[in-house]
């Protein structure tokens, strides 16, 4: 069974940071692309960035890109979501998921985490 379990989030003041972590169990961690989406309230779940398998290429929406920056560790099964000057509108759940064969597992969401950014 895929499991996803986020974590790191909290409350932060415009332009401040804060790192999520994500751990896997159930999936080849380093088989899979790596991401994160993330939920508004009143709003779809949307994504947010990759990192593929290798770490090399990376792709970020336009809207958090040269802020955040997605990285994985193979070797703990652990994928990060660095976010730095944050905006009241990237207030959000934020999940993790995973791609394998271009399908993200989106039957196996986690609880995700809580970011919250004051203005």
């Amino acid at each position: 069974q895929v499991q996803f379990v986020e974590s790191g989030g909290g409350l932060v003041q415009t332009g401040g940071s804060l790192r999520l972590s994500c751990t896997t169990s159930g999936i080849i961690f380093r088989a899979n692309d790596m991401g994160w989406y993330r939920q508004a309230p009143g709003k779809e779940r949307e994504w947010v960035a990759t990192v593929m398998t290798t770490g090399r290429r990376k792709n970020y929406a336009d809207s958090v890109k040269g802020r955040f920056t997605i990285s994985r560790d193979d070797a703990k099964n652990i994928v990060y979501l660095q976010m730095d000057n944050l905006k009241p509108e990237d207030t959000a759940v934020y999940y993790c998921n995973a791609r394998l064969a271009g399908h993200w597992r989106t039957s196996s969401w986690g609880q995700g985490t809580q970011v919250t950014v004051s203005s």
